[in-house]
């Protein structure tokens, strides 16, 4: 019998955190699911550790690339074996809080109309410290708060597989980098599917330094780039287009400055 949810978890060098985001799928109280993770070719142990949880329990399911192929490809990877109608992403760093399958289950289930619900978080920084409570945008998004900028916390969501396929996936791209999330969030509410966030703190999200390290200009071009094309694709009003073009200030921000900023708020 399958699965009523497949987890699906690419992961590249994030061996540091990656046994306590493990155990936190593992030890949800809700169990009915796979656990499908994608290492893209990691060159640290992130792969032996997930080898090691994998002979612990039978639900992990193991896709190992050869080459480094980014987050779209491997969780595409995933999708493409998830045997479950629902699919929930999680991310190599982060934790999720033992309830949330059970609570984000409940209102798929309850909330047919909905084909993408995520939740609110605690953020932590690299010691795994709270920092704030965080919710992007309660309730319903619609197309334009999508359009505007990213409105759901990645991997908080459950998402109902069918939905997904019509889709075709996350879309591979090098202007969708870093920001497949948001290309899928678009797609998806412009073919009339809902999404939705609920006011719950299921989730404990990793926001530290080393996430600042990792954002190159280059990824803001190509956010920019994307960010542009969705606003020109459904002509939104003028004014939208300073969400376009904020990244691209955001990254003319020294480093040392972002990181006062991140300490403080």
């Amino acid at each position: 019998m399958s699965p009523t949810i497949s987890v699906i978890m690419s992961v590249y060098n994030d061996s540091k955190y990656l046994e306590k985001s493990i155990e936190s799928i593992l030890n949800q109280t809700y169990n009915d699911f796979e656990f499908i993770i994608c290492n893209d070719c990691s060159s640290d142990d992130s792969l032996s550790i997930i080898e090691k949880y994998a002979m612990l329990d039978k639900r992990i399911v193991i896709i190992n690339n050869q080459d480094n192929l980014g987050l779209a490809t491997s969780l595409n990877k995933c999708l493409d074996i998830a045997k479950g109608e629902f699919i929930a992403r999680m991310d190599s760093d982060d934790i999720s809080l033992p309830n949330r399958f059970k609570e984000e289950l409940d209102f798929l289930k309850t909330h047919s109309e909905i084909a993408v619900v995520g939740c609110k978080c605690n953020v932590i920084d690299d010691l795994g410290e709270k920092r704030k409570e965080f919710l992007i945008h309660e309730g319903e998004v619609t197309l334009l708060d999508a359009i505007k900028k990213t409105q759901i916390i990645h991997p908080t969501v459950m998402m109902r597989k069918s939905a997904l396929l019509k889709v075709s996936g996350y879309t591979v791209d090098e202007k969708t980098q870093r920001a497949e999330d948001y290309d899928l969030w678009c797609k998806l509410l412009e073919k009339g599917y809902k999404i939705f966030n609920i006011d719950r703190i299921l989730f404990l999200y990793r926001e530290g330094i080393s996430g600042i390290k990792k954002r190159k200009y280059r990824y803001r071009i190509q956010e920019y780039q994307l960010k542009k094309y969705w606003m020109k694709k459904k002509k939104v009003p003028i004014i939208t287009y300073l969400y376009a073009i904020k990244p691209l200030f955001v990254g003319c921000i020294p480093t040392v400055l972002m990181n006062m900023y991140k300490r403080i708020n």
